[in-house]
């Protein structure tokens, strides 16, 4: 056991390096155990420190040799890395390394996976390959050798020389060490080119292994088609000769930036019809725009340091959301976001980890990439698009471009554009970066002699380390809807900046309804007493796609919470409203699907806890399962003409429409299986030519405990994909019935497919025993302990994978004392093991107060 808690990094503690690099030179001899890397580095003095120490980051490398300027040196071996006196101008580094991929399991700087090398640098794993001033202020061109015997040896930048064993890449643009990779193994490239805006041919290469080549079509089309939105939107281009992407079994997040050559987990990159749901290629063409669009935003401009993640994480994400939408369908992409949103970041806010979207400290920074970097980051910008407009937004785009390229900047420095650009104040507005926690934002009503008057309330609870909050500077689109049901007041955007406002809408001539937060147009809760009609009137009503689907789901949510308390619960608003929208054709059937789901059983837990009661996860599991068979018995007439309606008679294609229609198409399946037992779910099970059928019949299947035959033919069909068997894992667990979960997650971690090494199959089975929420929190505690036990062997195996899925438990507060007890006591267990990672230790002492 660790006593002492690792010490935190401080944002306040900045300083510039002491020494800039002009160039580096990085030669490979790869070897399984004992790969040498041999750098030649060319440092000259920052002008903006006075300061010459010389200090490189290194770890878990074997140092052979080093010298300055030609001459061998004995530098100081230090905890992290070497000290080594250096003359007071330019100089030239030279040192050799040893480092051993193949026993490398925490899948940072240079390791193996199936017989290839690839890397993973970022945040801070290049100096697990050679020593050097691993920070993301420190940029340079890279030059690069491999020798090895494998036949695909690749690097950063463009093609510069290769022969038999070797291979040689130069990147011009200079790029922080975190943005470096390699990969070598044997592969097969599915090739292709893109033409810019400037007429520059550009080559486009998607590598696989051997048997993978079917699955590359999609993932190419939506590179190219990234391509050219960035350039029609944003006005960027790309900028080398070639852009590589390789698919790598073993990786711990989705995909990684590195300029030129970006490495995705397989999970975000292959994708074919048979195996591949909707789901999974609508992620992919987003993982793949994300990925492409860090070239400007992340690359050619990154962060000066890791306090500014979101500065490249948070824009980028926006622009990818920006894309999709483009690609899709706006609306029904916008509420997948807020979904998501709410599902991971509103809960990471309201919980031991909230923590601002610019941190003022950290112990790891592996632990900071997390929904509030990304997705309410994201957000951020988007609120700064709807205050500044469409015109000016792109506008302070261009002087961000042109301000910063090739620069390490800050946060500061992108909100300054906007300000310079625009002419707008945004000091209070910068509190969105520094303040923690959800802003619940209360609203209250009154009409009279024409005016209609709205009377809003800002206050976010207190937060780790933030008892006190501010008032937020909040963007609140609205709408007003007449009584027949006629837009009587288009979008306008408030402007909210003190604790308590009120707005007017004059020359009304009846009350009308309020359309409040449309298109979400602010990360923040709303809390308005309204009743059941009023919102059936705005989900039949209401011209905001988001509003709309907003309607339909807080009256699903007004019942859910009346089942669970014992109240009286408005079901037949919330059927009837249900009825009509899914007799509405004019609605897209993406949008319609979204309006069948359920608000989620953690969304459920944390509105209880918020209101001051203590939520029960069996109680809110047994509400929705009673909703869903009122709906199914409610629209069993309508089920069979709405079902004939979806099937989609053509050859598959993974586009929105199609999507759309296999969406809803299985909305309505899960309720007819509530009547007919699974004999519907089993019919298209049997004749499924796609992936995204053949999941959604096993799921429903599942459900009514009559899946065992269909999971042995799963099985046998694919066994030897490994994505499609994370799916046949997932999927029991996920189904699994409350009081089974943690047994069935026990069986399944004894199956010999179970590589509980691999991040995709961990992730897999515990992460849908998180996700299924009254099996992860049933009475008995065993899921608790069973999780606990393998994130104590996974933590010396896989650092980051162990601590990222310790969030687990991170909603332990709000539940009853023995709960309580039982997740503290896994938490703590976890912390007494020997030999913690410093990622699980703070991930640990953050959720328990320590």
């Amino acid at each position: 056991m660790t006593d002492t808690a690792p010490q935190p990094i401080y944002l306040a503690d900045y300083t510039p390096p002491n020494w800039l690099v002009e160039e580096v030179s990085l030669t490979f001899v790869l070897d399984p155990r004992a790969t040498r890397v041999r750098s030649t580095i060319r440092f000259t003095p920052n002008p903006a420190t006075t300061s010459r120490d010389f200090f490189l980051h290194g770890e878990q490398l074997k140092l052979i040799r080093a010298a300055i300027d030609g001459a061998g040196i004995t530098p100081e071996l230090v905890d992290g890395g070497l000290k080594a006196e250096v003359p007071g101008t330019a100089f030239t580094w030279e040192s050799e390394v040893e480092i051993s991929p193949q026993t490398n399991t925490a899948l940072e700087g240079l390791y193996m996976s199936n017989g290839m090398y690839c890397t993973q640098c970022e945040a801070e794993g290049f100096r697990r390959i050679t020593f050097y001033p691993d920070r993301p202020d420190v940029m340079a061109p890279f030059k690069v050798r491999i020798e090895g015997d494998l036949p695909v040896l690749l690097s950063n930048g463009n093609p510069t020389g290769s022969g038999d064993g070797w291979a040689e890449w130069h990147d011009p643009w200079p790029k922080p060490a975190y943005l470096f990779a390699l990969v070598a193994g044997e592969l097969i490239a599915r090739e292709d080119s893109f033409t810019t805006m400037s007429g520059k041919e550009v080559d486009l290469k998607l590598w696989v292994r051997p048997g993978d080549e079917g699955k590359t079509a999609f993932g190419m089309e939506a590179l190219k088609a990234s391509m050219k939105w960035d350039e029609q939107v944003y006005g960027r281009e790309y900028d080398l000769d070639i852009f590589q992407i390789v698919a790598v079994s073993d990786f711990n997040m989705g995909a990684m930036e590195n300029k030129g050559l970006n490495i995705f987990n397989t999970s975000a990159v292959l994708a074919s019809s048979k195996t591949s749901t909707d789901a999974n290629f609508e992620r992919i063409e987003a993982i793949i725009a994300h990925e492409y669009f860090h070239n400007w935003t992340g690359n050619r401009i990154t962060c000066r340091d890791w306090f500014q993640l979101s500065l490249k994480e948070g824009l980028t994400v926006f622009r990818d959301q920006q894309f999709s939408g483009d690609m899709r369908s706006k609306a029904v992409c916008r509420i997948n976001d807020v979904i998501a949103l709410r599902g991971r970041q509103f809960r990471e806010d309201n919980g031991p980890l909230a923590h601002q979207v610019q941190p003022d400290s950290f112990v790891e920074i592996n632990n900071f990439y997390t929904a509030t970097i990304y997705e309410k980051g994201a957000e951020l910008i988007g609120m700064m698009k709807t205050l500044v407009g469409e015109e000016e937004y792109y506008k302070a785009l261009d002087l961000y471009f042109t301000r910063h390229d090739g620069e390490a900047a800050t946060i500061e420095d992108w909100v300054r554009v906007f300000e310079d650009s625009t002419g707008r104040d945004l000091t209070q507005f910068r509190r969105w970066y520094k303040q923690a926690g959800t802003p619940r934002l209360k609203v209250m009503e009154d009409f009279k002699d024409g005016t209609y008057t709205l009377h809003f309330e800002q206050e976010t609870p207190p937060t780790p380390g933030q008892d006190k909050k501010q008032p937020q500077h909040i963007p609140i689109a609205v709408g007003l809807i007449g009584p027949n049901g006629d837009e009587v007041v288009p979008t306008r955007v408030l402007e909210m900046t003190e604790t308590k406002q009120s707005f007017t809408f004059d020359g009304l001539g009846a009350k009308p309804t309020p359309s409040i937060l449309r298109h979400f147009s602010a990360p923040v809760i709303v809390q308005r007493d309204s009743s059941p009609a009023e919102r059936a009137f705005l989900l039949a009503h209401d011209t905001d796609p988001f509003n709309k689907w907003e309607a339909g789901r807080t009256l699903a949510k007004d019942v859910l919470i009346a089942m669970v308390t014992g109240e009286d619960a408005p079901l037949s608003n919330y059927l009837e409203a249900l009825a009509v929208m899914l007799r509405d054709d004019s609605l897209d059937p993406a949008f319609r699907a979204l309006a069948l789901g359920l608000p989620g059983q953690d969304d459920l837990a944390q509105t209880l806890f918020d209101a001051g009661v203590t939520p029960d996860p069996q109680k809110i599991h047994r509400a929705g399962e009673t909703l869903k068979q009122a709906t199914a018995e409610h629209l069993h007439d309508l089920l069979p003409r709405l079902s004939a309606e979806m099937e989609v008679n053509a050859p598959f294609k993974p586009n929105a429409e199609q999507a759309g229609k296999r969406a809803l198409g299985l909305e309505l399946l899960k309720l007819t299986n509530r009547m007919d037992g699974g004999a519907a779910a089993q019919a298209l099970y049997d004749k499924a030519d796609n992936m995204t059928h053949r999941l959604g019949a096993l799921g429903c299947l599942l459900d009514v405990e009559k899946g065992a035959d269909a999971l042995a033919d799963f099985r046998s069909r694919f066994d030897g994909d490994a994505l499609v068997m994370d799916k046949w894992f997932a999927m029991q667990v996920a189904h699994a019935a409350p009081e089974k979960a943690a047994d069935v997650t026990a069986t399944l971690t004894q199956d010999p497919a179970f590589n509980w090494k691999n991040p995709n199959r961990f992730r897999a089975v515990f992460g849908a025993l998180a996700m299924n929420q009254a099996g992860f929190h049933h009475v008995s505690g065993k899921a608790y302990a069973l999780t606990a036990d393998w994130l104590i062997k996974l933590d010396p195996v896989n650092h980051q994978i162990a601590a990222r899925m310790t969030t687990a438990f991170e909603t332990w507060r709000r539940y009853d004392a023995d709960r309580q007890d039982m997740i503290t006591s896994a938490l703590r267990r976890i912390l007494a093991t020997d030999g913690l990672s410093r990622d699980s230790q703070e991930m640990v002492r953050r959720m328990l107060g320590d």
